[in-house]
């Protein structure tokens, strides 16, 4: 038993990395959890590995007509929505002039377009229920630009001051918001794996089960209180120099 029970949440991209540390410790807490992925059978796998009644359910967040259909099988198979995690992200770095228009496209849609089509669906869900919480996992690229990172800079920047406006849009219908900003996390995101593999061996890192644990804390906080955006660093990073 947990202090979910009853509770319905979405994650999007859950069935890896961040996005599967999410749904773990939701599951743990008694939400009934809806995990997304691209490839229904790498959802459905990710789902029956988490257990506790995790359903995985095939989803392209760059696509609205696949967003609209996984929102109304989340509604259909477990009754509405209480949670939503936006993380469904991608990575594509090169210098802008060596960046394809394609690969520009795939990042924005994703990383921005996915975040706006999952929370048009999820506010009429959440307000029909009295309320929810949705929780927008951006990066600290959102607010640091770097070299090669012009489409990832955008996405997560466009995505933060998104996330500014749909708080101050939802909070009277007992709707949170909050968008999350971790830095180097061990995971495999945007094809680092050689170096997601290094920082997870040294320890250094943050861990996908350290963003799932500032997710539970705001879900517990008091529904009075509201926080907005959170930043995340690993507390002893390499020394530069």
């Amino acid at each position: 038993m947990g202090f979910l029970d009853g509770k319905v949440a979405l994650v999007t991209g859950g069935n890896r990395g961040i996005g599967r540390g999410i749904v773990e410790a939701l599951a743990a807490e008694g939400a009934r959890v809806a995990l997304t992925a691209r490839a229904a059978d790498a959802a459905e796998g990710a789902a029956r590995e988490v257990g506790r009644g995790a359903i995985g359910l095939a989803c392209d967040v760059r696509d609205f007509a696949s967003v609209q259909k996984t929102f109304a099988e989340v509604k259909q198979k477990l009754g509405g929505l209480d949670v939503l995690v936006s993380n469904a992200g991608v990575g594509v770095f090169a210098p802008i002039a060596d960046l394809t228009p394609e690969q520009w496209r795939t990042v924005i849609e994703t990383n921005l377009n996915g975040v706006f089509y999952c929370a048009h669906e999820a506010i009429p869900m959440m307000r029909a229920r009295g309320g929810g919480y949705i929780f927008n996992v951006s990066s600290l690229a959102g607010i640091n630009p770097f070299p090669n990172g012009g489409a990832y800079n955008a996405s997560k920047f466009g995505l933060n001051g998104f996330s500014e406006v749909l708080m101050q849009e939802v909070r009277h219908d007992g709707i949170r918001v909050s968008y999350l900003m971790p830095g180097s996390v061990a995971t495999e995101f945007g094809g680092r794996q050689d170096g997601a593999r290094a920082a997870a061996k040294q320890g250094w890192a943050l861990q996908p089960a350290d963003v799932a644990a500032i997710v539970i804390d705001l879900l517990r906080s008091p529904k009075h209180a509201l926080y907005s955006r959170v930043e995340m660093r690993p507390s002893q990073p390499p020394k530069k120099g």
